[in-house]
């Protein structure tokens, strides 16, 4: 016969080994949970969004140097007054679309834009002037958009590149995080 307190004993071990294997499963538990997370999260920062920092003042005033730009990768249409990130001479740039495929671009002496024979006015402060390379009125090519900055004095553009390819295009600009001192 085994005494009151052998079994207090075995009790007790047996309850201090269901609380071990207990923690071992939350551990375990969590450690699933975080891998998954980290997963979903890097999918979700490679694949469906870009976070990056623009350089330059291109798209003064509305992307100034050291803002941290959030681009939405899946975009697959993208309208004319567009915010994009896109590669052009092995660099990321920004820029706002212009044009579209098929439409005609024009920019005159005095510094106006013209598409499709309509002036181009609105929240751009600097003119449009056409720069060497390229002959106005120009037809822009299927599968390609044609790409400002808002600094238009002071930016590379579609007017030095030529049009740029979809394929070229990283995502539409969707949110700024302005910087601050940081």
């Amino acid at each position: 016969m085994k005494r009151q307190g052998e079994t207090n004993e075995v009790a007790d071990v047996i309850a201090k080994r269901r609380e071990r294997i207990a923690i071992r499963k939350g551990y375990v538990s969590l450690l699933l949970r975080l891998i998954v997370v980290i997963a979903a999260g890097y999918v979700l920062f490679t694949q469906v969004f870009l976070i990056t920092q623009t350089h330059g003042q291109g798209m003064f005033p509305a992307l100034k140097d050291g803002d941290l730009a959030i681009v939405f990768r899946m975009q697959q249409l993208y309208a004319r007054e567009d915010v994009i990130a896109y590669q052009a001479n092995g660099q990321r740039r920004f820029g706002r679309i212009v044009a579209r495929a098929t439409d005609v671009v024009t920019i005159d002496e005095s510094g106006v834009l013209l598409v499709n024979g309509t002036p181009q006015i609105g929240e751009i402060l600097y003119p449009t002037y056409a720069k060497d390379g390229m002959e106005y009125p120009y037809r822009v090519p299927e599968g390609t958009v044609f790409v400002l900055g808002d600094f238009r004095t002071q930016t590379e553009d579609s007017r030095d590149f030529g049009p740029i390819s979809l394929e070229e295009v990283e995502g539409k600009v969707i949110t700024i995080l302005r910087r601050r001192g940081i």
